[in-house]
Parts: structure tokens; sequence; C-alpha cells
């Protein structure tokens, strides 16, 4: 059971990131920086209308709400695609805060009567839940913002480690054998339905990156006309590399920096690459002469320990995500250079499989056998057999009290304003 303290806990953490990334004015959070997003002051209503529906509406959208039917509406992310979304009658940027506020009053006096007891599970979950998906909505905004054009308006706030020469382009062995794939409620409770259930997968020994790609190794790529050549495509990836004429990771420039929120800086060579689609991604570890990893291998990687026959809850065991261990919570706005997370390493020795950036797999988002849909039902169901691959381990912008390495994301495989990054693998 989550208690009252945590769940409280986190909702005032994801509370203040949601504030922060808002803390602008009307004007400025009306913009729609690129169709791919939605303009901020859209993710902040939308954030209190999904608290108030699963916390103080038992998840009935036919429930009547403290917002009229006709403006609530305007919140549904199936009927309204990211594009319309600035030509919505939305509430204002004081409307939103304001709405905000009084979901948040109401869903902690909910909180508040909720004992701690294992009965009261469900209601925890909806509040892991609501957590959840406004950690996602900042991670969002986050990349709408670094899509802003303009003089910069975040900046960092705070420092990284150093990382480590010589383990960029090495690898470690993962050993054959059956492993724990996914969770069960009774040890991760806040876990989502498209984690669950807990089973048993035997995967043959492979090797994977000890660390993701590094902009130096990617830079390579480009150098040899990796871009260029068509071998190193699949057919899908070639066409859409032609007509969308990529020539690189998206913000990197011409004469070799990059722009990344507002700032033009030089690219950090041992820096994990980000930015980059699945079809580069791919096209990338064949020039390498590699490929990328299935979702079960890369869990295996991040969450089994071979010598003990367990599942860790982490890569690095049991202790919670920390600034010693991983580069989580989009303070930094970029990822840690390699090397930086030895203390963080999983028990084959992988690094960095939490953080920094999502890492594509080859793997299409497909249930668990013996899925069951939890409460919000459409978080996963309308996605599966879609053309959709799946992202595993988290980025810098991502929070940590909602990230496990059961976690899964998924997205089409030409994005790129996420923060995608790449780790290889290889057949033993």
């Amino acid at each position: 059971m989550i208690g009252r303290d945590t769940l409280a806990r986190d909702l005032d953490r994801a509370r203040q990131r949601t504030l922060a990334l808002t803390d602008f004015d009307d004007a400025e959070l009306h913009r729609q920086y690129n169709p791919l997003m939605s303009p901020l002051v859209w993710d902040l209503a939308h954030i209190g209308q999904q608290e108030e529906l699963w916390l103080l509406r038992d998840g009935d959208p036919h429930r009547p709400g403290m917002l009229p039917a006709n403006i609530e509406g305007l919140y549904d992310a199936f009927v309204h695609s990211r594009a319309s979304r600035v030509d919505l009658p939305l509430l204002s940027p004081a409307q939103s805060r304001a709405y905000c506020r009084s979901v948040r009053a109401a869903a902690l006096e909910v909180l508040d009567t909720l004992p701690d007891r294992d009965d009261d599970a469900e209601v925890a979950f909806r509040f892991g839940l609501v957590i959840s998906h406004e950690n996602q909505h900042d991670e969002t905004m986050l990349q709408a913002l670094n899509l802003r054009s303009g003089a910069p308006i975040l900046a960092q706030r705070s420092a990284l480690p150093a990382g480590r020469p010589g383990v960029a382009g090495t690898s470690v062995l993962v050993a054959g054998g059956p492993f724990v794939l996914g969770v069960d409620a009774q040890d991760e409770p806040l876990s989502l339905d498209n984690e669950r259930p807990a089973h048993v997968v035997d995967v043959p020994a492979f090797r994977i990156g000890r660390v993701p790609v590094t902009n130096a190794e990617w830079r390579q790529f480009v150098d040899d006309g990796g871009y260029l050549q068509q071998r190193w495509w699949s057919p899908r990836g070639w066409e859409h590399r032609v007509q969308a004429d990529l020539s690189a990771p998206e913000f990197w420039n011409r004469d070799g920096s990059r722009t990344r929120f507002g700032h033009v800086e030089e690219i950090p060579g041992d820096e994990p690459v980000q930015h980059v689609s699945f079809f580069e991604a791919e096209a990338y570890a064949a020039w390498a002469g590699a490929r990328l990893p299935t979702e079960i291998e890369w869990e295996k990687a991040a969450a089994w320990d071979h010598a003990a026959s367990v599942r860790r809850r982490y890569p690095w065991g049991p202790d919670e995500p920390s600034a010693r261990l991983a580069n989580l919570g989009g303070e930094a706005l970029r990822p840690a250079p390699v090397g930086a997370y030895p203390a963080g390493a999983s028990a084959c020795g992988a690094e960095q499989m939490l953080g920094d950036v999502w890492e594509w797999t080859t793997s299409p988002l497909r249930p668990w056998p013996g899925f069951t849909p939890m409460i919000y039902q459409r978080y996963s169901e309308p996605f599966f057999d879609g053309d959709f691959h799946v992202l595993r381990g988290g980025s810098w912008a991502v929070a940590a009290d909602t990230l496990r390495p059961s976690f899964r994301n998924w997205d089409h495989p030409i994005r790129r304003q996420i923060f995608s990054g790449v780790r290889l693998a290889w057949d033993v």
C-alpha cells in the first residue's frame, strides 16, 4: 500500500513542476510551437480535468463536474488532435490555474479520508495514475518548449556529474535463460496495465551496450554518409528519410552546433544522442554492425540479476532513484555524459538504463499475456496493434517517482521531438 504522505508528496512535486513549466504570460501559453504539440494552456487545464475525473468523479465522464460539459469536452485528447487545440475556445491561463487549484483542494480532502489499508489499494492506484498522468504531461510540455522558437525562457537548474572515458561503444553480456518480465500489483501497486502481469520468459544470451550511443558516435555515422546510403535503412525508413529530408538528429545545425530550448551550443561528444526516430536508430544500428534490442531483452538487461535469479526493483537494486544513481526529474534539461552513474549499473553491468534518453526497441506495442485493462481503459488498449514502437528507460525529463524498469512508452517510428536515443544490441 502506498501511504497518504507519499501520495501527497508526489502530487505536490508534480504540481510544482507543472506550475514552473507554465509560469509565462498568457500570450506565451496560448502559442502553439509546433503542430505536433498542444499549446501549454491546453495541457494545464487537461491535467486538472483528468485529476477531477479520476479522483472526484470515479472515472465517470457523465457525472457532473466543475466545468460545463461543453468546456470539459475541449480537453478530450481522443476528440481534439494536438494540431487543432490552438483554435479551441480554451480556458484562460488564470481560469485554468484556478480550476486546477479547486480540483487539487478537493482531491486532498479525499486523500485525507484514505486509511492506510490494503483494501483501499484501488483508491491509492487512482492517485498514482493521476500523478503519473501529470508527470507525463510535464515531459510533453518540455518537448513543446524545446520546439519553441525565440529567446530562451527555461534555464538548467541542476548540474550533472562528469562522465567516464572508455565506456562509449562498449558492451556487456546478458546471460541466457528465463527471467521474470513485467510486474504484479502486489510488488508495484502503481504500475500501469501494460506492465502487468509478471510472467516468465526465456531469452537467449545477447550483448547490449554498456551505455547509450553518444553524439560523437552518431557524428561518425553522419560523416560516413549514413543518411545518404540506402543500404543501412529499411524500406519504410528510407522512404521517410527521403520524404522528410533527414540528414542528422533533430536540432542539429549544419555548422556543427545544435539548438535546444533556444540555446545554440556545441554538441557534447560524450552525451547520449537524442531526438532520433526509430528509423534513424535502426539505420545507425545496421551501420554499426549491431541491432536494436527487443523490449524484452532491454528489460532483462535492466532488471534481472542472473546470479541471484531475482528481479531487481531498479537496475541498481531496491534504493529509490537519486541524483547519485540516475538523471531524472527534468532540471538538468539534458542527458548526462555516458559513464556518469557507475553506481546505477544493472546486475549485468549496463549503465544509465533509467533516465537520460528513451531508448528505441524493435518491439511493437502489444499486451503481455493475461493483460487486464485498468480503470483508465483507453490508456493502452487503443494503441495495441497500431504503428507504434516501444521505448524504454525514461529520459532526463521523466519524474523519478513514476519510472520503473517495467515502464513502457511508445510512439510512431517517425517521431523525433521526444527525448529519444539508442542503445545497441548484438547476438552471441
